[in-house]
């Protein structure tokens, strides 16, 4: 039946539009329609009758009759919210009181007795035709308005001086019972739709109504809706635990984050929906370290990140979001529940981005791009025509240097990551930890000029790749010669941001070597372009001349070798062929003996006569 995807796909598509006004005009031009197709709209200029209810077998039969309840019950929300917006409107400073606060209650009761007409006629499952899961969304959908009623009642009205912050625990319990049973949902089907409807209204409703009940902030919005369900009703328990057995279960795994440490410093997890998100990131983490390496490709590899940086940005959303509500509350500076979130926030920040650099790592190839090995040769698909096998052909340059471009953007992304790691607050006052993000910025870079050099040398262009060259090595001596330490280090073994010393010394090794490489092949084009010039191209190199012995002083050391090398054929032993072999009787050689042919019986065949020519003109004779 699509109960909640149907009242949020309304909702959506109203507020794409209009606000909670034309949401319920909309509603009032649906239910028309809906009443004509039902046989249940009064003709014009008759006299109304009153209908007969709806009944859980016209449910059964037209889906049409549960759209009539359900747009009947959001039109009374929608008018409640809009009467709620237009008061915020023109009277901000004041609070909603006296009739408009008793007719947006009044509406809401509404929506509530029509959606509790949904849940009895969707519970009879033998003449409706529904599943559990619809009566679970039916029931969700009810506990969420009579949520909604209960903090109407009590948020922003004028309230006695014996008001106690148990006036708060219908609410809760409401909203709770929503909030499992859309979680329950989500595990169940996977789908958005539930999360975005736990983010929208219910999550920020269980926040505000326990701020209101006095429970601290360090219990997180799940552990307040398992508090707050409402464990007497069995049919409902049942349900939960059949569709989600752990839904009612305490989660033990972010209890024990209530400290993160960045270093040498410890802070306290002020906020329990930071525990749970850096639980998930210890989760996620376990997971990625145990999946293959040398059996997957780097993409597959890449995407075993996703789910470590999905936990990773919730940790630093819920960090942001406990900062505002503090900052909000005029919390000073100073006060120590904003010291530990800032320090929390700096360290989640680099949390996330070292990922992105460790995805953009396992992209680039297992050595950071520090070699450019060729791809395997691909041979077509379809045999040849001919039966042969196709001939194995070097990469074209092309595709190498598309290849090098791809690495190029990977490397610019990390670059921009680390720049942003220092615009994090608080991280530029550390001097030591900015010391290593430059030695770690000087490794990456480094990497893209060598890959930049790669590219020139394709290109057989040497001069460039060797500034280039030159430019990697300086920048590997910064990175191999920066300060190192376990500050963010994890016991992940997924590649992250941070660099090991063997790691910069093989990068400088390597570049020392290439850049000696890089200037012979300079020294070679310029010797190539002096000879060019001067005319002696046209003899013969030495080493095609080094059976002549050399007149003192003659030898031309600036023609060794042929440069650049042409194509051309080298010589080989000949082959002889062996023709006497057929004629010359070889001592050890078994004659062969020719079979006599047999005679041919010998015919003489007379020759054929023939005509005897006639002489003269045309046979006449003369």
């Amino acid at each position: 039946m699509d109960i909640t995807k149907f009242v949020v796909d309304f909702r959506e598509s109203a507020f794409l539009l209009g606000d909670y006004g034309s949401y319920r005009a909309q509603l009032s031009r649906r239910l028309r329609i809906v009443r004509r197709k039902l046989g249940r709209a009064t003709p014009k200029n008759a006299k109304y009758a009153a209908k007969a209810p709806v009944t859980a077998e016209e449910i059964g039969k037209n889906i049409e009759a549960l759209h009539l309840l359900l747009l009947t019950s959001e039109r009374a929300w929608a008018q409640a919210m809009a009467m709620k917006a237009s008061h915020s409107e023109d009277n901000a400073d004041k609070n909603i009181t006296g009739s408009t606060r008793s007719h947006i209650v009044s509406r809401l009761h509404k929506a509530v007795q029509n959606a509790k007409q949904i849940v009895d006629l969707v519970g009879d499952t033998a003449a409706s035709g529904a599943t559990e899961t619809d009566v679970l969304e039916a029931k969700a959908y009810v506990y969420a308005l009579a949520g909604a009623e209960d903090f109407e009642k009590q948020a922003e009205g004028i309230k006695g001086n014996n008001a106690t912050p148990q006036r708060w625990n219908s609410c809760l319990t409401n909203f709770s019972a929503a909030r499992i049973i859309y979680s329950a949902l989500l595990k169940s089907t996977k789908k958005d739709l539930f999360k975005d409807v736990l983010a929208g209204t219910t999550d920020p409703s269980i926040r505000y109504a326990a701020y209101q009940s006095r429970i601290p902030r360090t219990v997180g919005v799940p552990a307040v809706a398992r508090k707050f369900f409402p464990k007497n009703d069995e049919e409902l328990l049942q349900a939960v635990q059949r569709l989600d057995p752990a839904a009612l279960q305490e989660e033990e795994a972010a209890s024990s984050h209530s400290q993160i440490t960045w270093r040498g410093r410890t802070a306290n997890v002020v906020d329990a929906a930071i525990g749970q998100a850096l639980a998930s990131v210890d989760t996620a983490s376990s997971v990625l370290d145990q999946s293959p390496t040398s059996s997957t490709s780097s993409k597959d590899r890449a995407n075993a990140y996703d789910d470590i940086l999905i936990a990773s940005q919730d940790a630093v959303d819920a960090t942001r979001r406990a900062i505002e509500e503090l900052e909000k509350e005029g919390v000073d500076e100073g006060d120590a529940r904003m010291q530990d979130l800032r320090v929390t926030n700096l360290a989640v920040n680099y949390d996330l981005i070292s990922w992105r650099v460790g995805r953009n790592r396992v992209l680039i190839g297992a050595d950071d791009g520090l070699t450019f090995p060729p791809n395997p040769p691909q041979k077509p698909r379809r045999p040849r025509k001919d039966g042969k096998e196709w001939a194995e052909r070097e990469e074209p340059t092309g595709r190498k240097l598309a290849r090098l471009r791809e690495r190029i953007a990977l490397y610019d992304a990390i670059l921009q990551s680390i720049d942003s790691i220092k615009e994090l607050r608080g991280a530029a006052r550390d001097t030591g930890f900015i010391s290593e993000l430059d030695g770690q910025r000087a490794y990456f870079q480094a990497l893209k000029s060598l890959n930049l050099s790669h590219s020139y040398a394709f290109l057989s262009t040497p001069k460039q790749a060797l500034a280039l060259c030159n430019r990697a090595f300086s920048l590997s001596s910064q990175a191999a010669s920066a300060p190192r330490s376990a500050a963010a280090s994890s016991s992940s073994k997924a590649p992250r941001l941070g660099v090991s010393e063997e790691q910069a010394q093989s990068l400088k090794q390597n570049l020392e070597n290439l850049n000696s490489h890089y200037r012979g092949v300079v020294a070679l084009s310029q010797l190539s372009d002096t000879a060019s010039k001067t005319g002696t191209t046209n003899a013969a190199p030495v080493v095609e001349r080094l059976n002549e012995y050399p007149v003192s002083g003659s030898v031309d050391l600036k023609n060794l070798v042929t440069w650049p090398p042409k194509l051309k054929p080298v010589p080989v032993k000949p082959l002889f062929l062996d023709v006497a072999w057929n004629y010359i009787e070889y001592p050890g050689r078994t004659q062969q003996v020719k079979a006599p042919e047999p005679e041919k019986a010998q015919v003489k065949e007379k020759p054929a006569e023939r005509p005897q020519a006639k002489k003269g003109w045309f046979s006449f004779g003369r």
